[in-house]
């Protein structure tokens, strides 16, 4: 694929993982204030990547589109068969730094055994910042919502369909 230089903006990173790990990154936004009240505090959103193999291990070179002069929040997930790790990180100017003062997060494992699909529902954003992302932690992708117009509360909302007997990753920004 060729890409022509002066169309691209933002900047880019890299991230070199054994073939056994999946590090997927996000991007934490503060909501402005002067919007509606029922928005949350912070949205997150996750960073294109692109992966290229090497012997055995993985680089990642990861995208943010708005680099901010205050710098970018980042939140790094590594998941490794049973684990996932996780780091905040800071892309400021032309480095990444790992951050010393976290934000407060809350991560919860779902599991469905009641044999049935189920639905975890959350309220659609157009542009999906959303302050909270539902993972497959086997392959790092997110599970991807439904749209749906709740008539009830007038709203465009999302649902997540989890399968049965799995276990998911689920994170919010507080």
């Amino acid at each position: 694929m060729y890409y022509c230089m002066e169309y691209l903006q933002g900047k880019h990173f890299s991230v070199t993982d054994p073939k056994n790990i999946n590090t997927v990154i996000y991007e934490i936004n503060k909501t402005e204030k002067s919007k509606s009240k029922n928005l949350p505090k912070f949205t997150i959103e996750r960073l294109d990547s692109i992966e290229e193999l090497r012997d055995d291990q993985k680089k990642k070179t990861f995208f943010v589109d708005e680099p901010k002069k205050s710098g970018n929040q980042l939140l790094f997930l590594s998941f490794e068969k049973d684990t996932v790790t996780v780091n905040m990180g800071v892309l400021k100017n032309d480095e990444v730094k790992f951050s010393k003062k976290p934000i407060p997060m809350s991560f919860d494992t779902i599991y469905n055994d009641t044999g049935k699909e189920y639905y975890k529902e959350f309220n659609y954003t157009p542009n999906m910042k959303r302050p909270i992302s539902i993972i497959d932690p086997e392959t790092g992708d997110e599970v991807k919502p439904i749209l749906y117009y709740d008539s009830k509360t007038n709203e465009v909302k999302g649902k997540c369909k989890l399968k049965p007997n799995k276990s998911y990753l689920a994170f919010e920004i507080k």
